[in-house]
């Protein structure tokens, strides 16, 4: 993907309020966005939002035959999709350097951290298994893609529910939901990726960047954590050096923050099932009426608008008079103008070494205009003086070009678009004539 452009002006306005230790959207920072989670009407789907930043996550399971180094362990796949909905600089079908970085990442986050026992995906030792996997969709990009696909990834996980198996001799049986309960994963932690945003060479640190935030930024580090401080996987990317110390004060951040999205989770995974029970509406359903799912739709706040004309009149009479306008335009400088409404345009005003150069131009061409005038009646009565019968020699030769003018029709004003070349041509073929004349007399 490539970046949103940014102006010089807005670059340096980013990087003097991270100097300043201020934001576009008031945090502090080390403030976290505010993170919401809802779910949909099946099992293992779910939509984290992150500010801004939204992703649908999706867990689907099928049977399937298990690999042969490991025969006795289920097969987990994870794949994140950035659509143009997104953002307008995502490409469909195209794998970029920032999709692939993300999916390996995820991949570090879930499965080489083991938090999924994938021994008990397995139903028939080296002939069936389960393979679980996770479509993670980001709807709207607004930064930070790798801590909301991290946070949806591993809800939906907790969330999702397999169809329960039974297996009598050789023969497996699959039974559907209103068959028998289905069985939930066995998860061991719950891995949370936290990033950190550094500024002009680590000097500055910030959580959870934004879009904007991510254009400007020098380096960026990403921690998985779970509740019980341990380290999954780290990254850091930009090309920064970071010192131990700052490593160690963003594992400490880490998990503070871990510790309160782990629990948000939990909270909202209990109040999920709690719903389902009761048979309420849930998921989806909820959020559809008032439309928090297609759009960003803000509270309707209520205005006054009793003393409307009493506080607009205060306005004005509190406000600063109206500058003065000038009739006549404002020359600063010989050449410029001040053109605006209800002011007359003053560009055709020429400076005075401006008309100095056009007079001198006219001069000139004036000049010009009736030396070829003389020059043509003297070659005229020249050839009138030579004999008849005396052969008129043409010059066949390309440089020479012969202007004829009439002598009644001057211009009043001409301007010699000839080139040097051009004027070079014409004086060595007026030097030529000349010497023809001399020599006829």
């Amino acid at each position: 993907m490539k970046a949103t452009p940014l102006s010089n002006c807005e670059r340096r306005f980013l990087l003097r309020a991270v100097e300043e230790r201020k934001r576009l959207d008031g945090r502090q920072c080390y403030d976290y966005r505010n993170v919401r989670i809802s779910f949909g009407a099946d099992y293992g789907c779910c939509m984290v939002e992150l500010g801004k930043t939204r992703v649908l996550a999706q867990v689907s399971c099928e049977l399937v035959p298990p690999k042969p180094n490991r025969p006795t362990e289920g097969i987990l796949f994870f794949n994140l999709e950035l659509s143009p909905m997104a953002a307008p600089g995502f490409e469909p079908g195209r794998q970029s350097e920032l999709l692939v970085k993300l999916n390996r990442l995820i991949e570090r986050c879930l499965r080489n951290s083991k938090c999924i026992d994938t021994e008990s995906l397995c139903v028939v030792a080296g002939e069936k298994v389960w393979q679980i996997r996770l479509d993670l969709h980001l709807l709207n990009h607004d930064g930070n893609i790798i801590d909301a696909a991290s946070v949806a990834g591993i809800v939906a996980l907790c969330h999702f529910r397999r169809p329960d198996v039974s297996v009598q001799g050789e023969e497996v049986t699959v039974y559907a939901p209103e068959e028998r309960d289905p069985v939930p994963l066995s998860i061991h932690h719950m891995p949370i990726c936290v990033s950190f945003a550094f500024f002009q060479q680590g000097n500055y640190l910030l959580v959870d960047p934004s879009e904007r935030e991510e254009c400007v930024m020098d380096g960026l580090l990403v921690i998985a954590m779970n509740k019980h401080n341990e380290i999954c996987t780290i990254q850091s990317s930009g090309g920064i050096m970071l010192v131990k110390d700052q490593v160690l004060r963003c594992s400490k951040i880490t998990a503070v923050k871990v510790a309160e999205i782990t629990e948000l989770i939990q909270k909202a995974l209990e109040n999920d099932q709690k719903v389902r029970k009761e048979g309420g509406k849930f998921g989806f359903a909820e959020s559809i009426p008032n439309q928090k799912i297609t759009a960003f739709k803000m509270e309707s706040a209520a205005v006054d608008t009793n003393n409307v004309e009493e506080q607009a009149e205060e306005i004005i009479t509190k406000a600063d008079p109206p500058s003065e306008v000038f009739a006549k335009p404002i020359l600063h400088t010989p050449g410029t103008a001040q053109i605006g409404e209800g002011i007359e345009n003053s560009w055709g005003d020429l400076e005075e070494s401006e008309r100095e150069e056009a007079a001198e131009e006219e001069g000139e061409s004036e000049a010009t205009a009736f030396e070829c005038q003389k020059m043509e009646t003297e070659d005229t009565s020249t050839m009138i003086e030579t004999k008849k019968d005396e052969p008129i020699v043409l010059s066949d030769s390309e440089e020479e070009e012969v202007v004829i003018l009439e002598p009644q029709e001057l211009p009043k004003r001409t301007r010699t678009q000839t080139n040097s070349k051009q004027e070079n041509t014409s004086k060595k073929a007026f030097n030529k004539r000349r010497k023809k004349k001399r020599a006829a007399h």
